[in-house]
């Protein structure tokens, strides 16, 4: 590897990049554009453009595209050469401000929940100067915003930006009304911990669920699993560290600052954590490590997987979303700093966090939703689906006191005492940790944890942008026209503190004791993507995006035909693969063992030995048995697909039928199978094992 220092953003048209680079003026207006949100000057855009190409082209770059985010979960790109055509026949290098501002990609073909019909075709991608281009597979990406000709978002970077600028502008009108002179400007941080399991190329290739759904349909559980709990934090096997370290060199030539590599609890699961970044960026980040992850691993013969749960029994995987809140003047908000309990400024937008998650947790819920989190989700792996906050001893004494009349006093950590002279007293946090809130307060930032691990994190990010907006709109209204400001904060976070204490829970988010005590609380359950649905078309939900300008009404509902479409056909696709399997592959190699199994005892009792048969009996009678259980299983499987792939009206009642019935017959028909898996001959098995899959590196 090269100096780190020289290859981290090699790849990017940077901050660095463009300081160098540009003309002085071009320079200071466009990061006027990106730091202050001024309209960006064509004749700014075209110096930009041409310096660009020079650069993408001394990077050895032929091409450029807009790469965009539309709503089938990943990243687009539509690639042109740089090349344009003399008169001599030769060509030369163009590139001009017009390309880099705006693409016109076919909008007709991506989903838009009917916002766009299929002959009306045109879309436009917009450049997106808050995130700086890259260098991929030889083409200069610019990221972009992607719109329908009627003007609504047909992606998932619209939004995020505009709900930036509403909390934003919110925030700024709190930190004035408490006295803050010297902030113009407000962002969101995130870092992603992206979770993912790695597999041989070639066992991959030879199952056709994983090829197909990016998930185990079958597979009975191995004799081990993760119950040594020896994989987490374990020695990283000599395979799986030479992905990492190609993987991480790829990442840093793009800019991401790739952190933290480690074992994840199950077999033949990782983890990677970048620094945090702006959210924008940290998305796009994101986005670009899932696309590289998968090319790294194919180019050493592995596959890496996203999916939330790629294998029954063990962890699935997950995405920690971790959010904050920063001034342009280097304050993070959600610092309380060594006196939380004297800390206004940090109350007051701690508990507005805390009111936006207790009245908007259907949002937050289906924005960490998809038909793989729902294996996820309250399986004693990850947070429940119950949206609740942890806050810790310290943070939850000084809201007790806020209740009681007023904070005095905070709780500290102290120093701890090892036992072992050699090593040093440890400094304690105040506070321990919480593994099983899906919302959890860890210092100066909240971990949404429930985030699937497959997705884009631009959803759970501007919807948690827009509903802390929504409050902090609220705070700023009382602040503003307060006789007494620090009576009124007073009067806020206690109010606060007292209505919304419901949602703080610092317990073991696993036990079914919590289920309960959660209803008794009235926090809402929601167990399933189908139902979690219903939040982008709730009332509430429509008039706090629209009041903010993040979604518009069409665009909410337009997301919520999008989400039952994409369950519909992911359930589908699942259950039709599901169906090919057992016909094509399990029930020939069962009947082929039964077959086998039968002859033998033919042959043995041909010999006129007395032998003892039982064995071989018993077995094959539990395997035909098996096998036209199998058989009926499929054929009702079968049915439950054709009625719902049929079934006419609403998409809700259509994915409903997918989940409530083709799911649960999917469920029925895999118990058989994998009940099978453990008496048939392994090598008549025709397919890898979980313990091929898990254990093979």
């Amino acid at each position: 590897m090269s100096n780190l220092g020289e290859i981290f953003g090699s790849n990017v048209f940077n901050d660095a990049v463009m300081k160098e680079r540009l003309p002085k003026a071009t320079y200071k207006a466009l990061q006027k554009t990106i730091t202050d949100g001024l309209p960006l000057d064509p004749a700014v855009a075209d110096v930009v453009a041409s310096i660009m190409k020079d650069w993408a082209l001394e990077k050895g770059a032929t091409h450029f595209t807009h790469w965009f985010q539309p709503m089938t979960g990943i990243t687009a790109e539509k690639h042109d050469a740089f090349i344009a055509p003399t008169a001599n026949g030769k060509v030369i290098m163009e590139f001009s401000g017009k390309e880099l501002i705006k693409g016109e990609p076919d909008a007709s073909s991506f989903p838009s929940g009917g916002i766009r019909a299929t002959f009306e075709a045109r879309g436009y991608t917009a450049w997106d100067c808050t995130s700086p281009a890259f260098i991929k597979d030889d083409s200069l990406c610019i990221p972009t915003a992607f719109c329908s000709y009627t003007g609504e978002a047909l992606d998932k970077k619209t939004p995020l930006l505009r709900s930036m600028e509403a909390l934003s502008k919110q925030a700024l009108r709190v930190l004035k009304a408490l006295g803050n002179t010297t902030t113009s400007k407000v962002i969101t941080t995130v870092g992603p911990e992206q979770e993912y399991f790695i597999v041989d190329k070639k066992t991959f290739e030879q199952r056709k669920d994983l090829i197909f759904t990016g998930r185990t349909l079958f597979g009975a559980k191995p004799p081990k699993g993760q119950e040594l709990e020896d994989h987490y934090f374990g020695s990283i096997k000599e395979r799986i560290s030479a992905y990492m370290k190609e993987l991480d060199e790829e990442l840093w030539k793009l800019g991401i600052a790739a952190k933290t590599k480690h074992n994840e609890v199950a077999p033949a699961q990782h983890e990677l954590a970048p620094i945090f970044c702006t959210t924008n960026i940290a998305t796009d980040h994101n986005q670009l490590t899932m696309d590289i992850m998968k090319k790294v691993a194919l180019r050493q013969d592995l596959v890496c997987l996203l999916h939330e749960k790629p294998f029954a029994g063990i962890n699935g995987s997950g995405k920690h979303n971790n959010w904050s809140m920063a001034t342009d003047d280097g304050m993070n908000l959600l610092e309380p700093g060594s006196t939380p309990h004297d800390n206004k400024q940090f109350l007051v937008f701690l508990c507005s966090v805390i009111k936006a998650v207790d009245e908007y947790a259907g949002l937050l819920r289906v924005s960490a939703a998809n038909p793989g989190n729902d294996h996820r989700l309250g399986a004693n792996e990850a947070p429940p689906a119950i949206i609740s906050i942890f806050l810790g001893e310290q943070l939850q004494d000084i809201l007790e006191q806020i209740e009681k009349g007023g904070a005095t006093s905070s709780k500290t950590g102290g120093h701890m005492e090892i036992g072992v002279t050699t090593l040093p007293a440890l400094p304690k946090d105040a506070t321990d940790r919480n593994r099983t809130s899906p919302f959890a307060f860890t210092g100066n930032k909240f971990e949404f944890r429930m985030c699937p691990s497959s997705a884009s994190i631009a959803e759970p990010n501007f919807i948690l942008n827009t509903i802390v907006a929504e409050v902090l709109s609220e705070v700023a209204n009382r602040l503003e026209t307060a006789k007494d400001v620090c009576a009124e904060v007073k009067a806020i976070l206690t109010e606060y503190v007292t209505k919304h204490k419901n949602v703080v829970f610092n317990g073991n988010g696993y036990s079914d004791e919590w289920v309960a005590e959660a209803e008794r609380r009235g926090l809402p359950n929601i167990k399933t993507t189908v139902e979690a649905t219903k939040a982008l078309i709730d009332e509430k939900n429509l008039a706090v995006m629209e009041k903010h300008g993040v979604l518009s009404r069409v665009e909410m509902e337009s997301r919520y035909e999008i989400a039952l479409e994409n369950y519909i056909k992911t359930i589908n696709i699942e259950a039709l693969t599901m169906i090919e399997m057992a016909k094509r592959q399990i029930l020939p190699a069962v009947i082929k063992f039964a077959t086998t199994l039968a002859k033998s005892i033919t042959t043995i009792k041909a010999t006129g030995i007395a032998a003892d048969l039982t064995a071989q009996t018993e077995l094959l009678t539990e395997v035909s048995s098996l096998t036209a259980a199998l058989k009926k299983n499929i054929a009702v499987l079968e049915e439950a697909v054709d009625k719902a792939s049929n079934a006419h009206g609403e998409a809700y009642e259509q994915a409903a039928l997918f989940r409530f019935d083709v799911f649960e017959k999917m469920d029925a028909l895999r118990k058989v199978a994998d009940t099978l898996e453990t008496l048939v001959d392994k090598d008549v098995w025709p397919m890898p094992t979980y313990g091929d899959l898990l254990f093979n590196l």
